[in-house]
This record gives structure tokens, sequence and C-alpha cells, in this order.
């Protein structure tokens, strides 16, 4: 049995131990999960300004996004993404001033808007991403591709967590 700090066993509402806080796994987690995320926000404005130098960090997910996703209401984008109305209407505004998206009437509600990614859009989120991959598979070419697996299906379960 893994014991707390204080070695008397007792477990916290996690069912851990001390309530898993003070466990060495969850500091870990917690220390290599803030250097992830630094070096992510780092990268994600490195990439954004390789699709467009005009291009700001934040909007960098929401072209990925509608890569991915396809056509999009400006609000499904903004509660995926996280913001509100206002900075979403901004950022689209930014996004199309740039030729890298833009907007149709959505036929299903004549009220509404359906963004997309332009052609030029497309191209460049592609090719970013594509270097994008192929630092990864650089820098991770002494991992076996089934560490690589591991990963993937553990930051997925814990995206999918999160999201909770």
């Amino acid at each position: 049995m893994h014991e707390d700090g204080n070695g008397d066993g007792r477990r916290g509402k996690s069912g851990m131990p001390g309530g898993g806080l003070d466990q060495p796994e969850f500091l870990d987690l917690e220390r290599e999960l803030t250097v992830l995320f630094r070096r992510a926000r780092a990268k994600q404005g490195e990439m954004a300004r390789e699709v467009h130098p005009d291009l700001e960090s934040a909007a960098y997910g929401l072209l990925v996004r509608l890569g991915e996703a396809g056509r999009q209401r400006a609000t499904e984008l903004a509660a995926y993404i996280g913001v509100g109305k206002a900075t979403m209407s901004r950022q689209l505004r930014a996004l199309e001033d740039l030729g890298l998206v833009a907007r149709e009437p959505d036929p299903a509600d004549g009220r509404a808007w359906l963004v997309h990614l332009t052609e030029e859009g497309r191209g460049r989120v592609a090719k970013v991403r594509e270097a994008r991959r192929a630092r990864y598979v650089a820098q991770m070419s002494h991992w076996d591709r089934g560490e690589v697996a591991e990963l993937a299906r553990l930051l997925n379960q814990l995206n999918r967590g999160m999201e909770k």
C-alpha cells in the first residue's frame, strides 16, 4: 500500500492517501504538464506566424479546428475554443482580412453564418501541421512506436477527462 507523507495511510476524498495532493506522482504530473503547456504556448505562436506573419497565436487553434471539423457557426467555434462571442467575432474578422477564412449563409438558418477555411487557409494550415508532425517524428525517433501510441492514448484520456 502506498502511504501518504505522514505514514498513517488515511485516504482523502479522492480515495488516495492525503487526497492525492501531496503524492509524488501528482507533483511530477503537475510539473511536467506545466512545462508541456508552456512549451505548447510558445510553439503555437511560432506556428501561427508560420501560417501568416500577422496571425495572432490564439487564432491558430481556431484554424486547426476549422480544418478538422469543417464549416461551423461562430457560436459553435466560440464554445469549442472557450471564448465569448465578441472575441470570436474579432478573431474571425482578422482571419477574414488575412484571407484564411470566409463566411457563408447557413442554409439551415438564414440569419446565421457558417465559417470555413479558404483554399489559402487550408493550404497554409496543412503545411504547418505537416511540419509540426515531422518535428515530432524527429524528436521521438528513438521512441518505440507503441510508446508513441500509448502516449497519444493517455493524452486523449486526459483530454476527455478535462472536458467533464
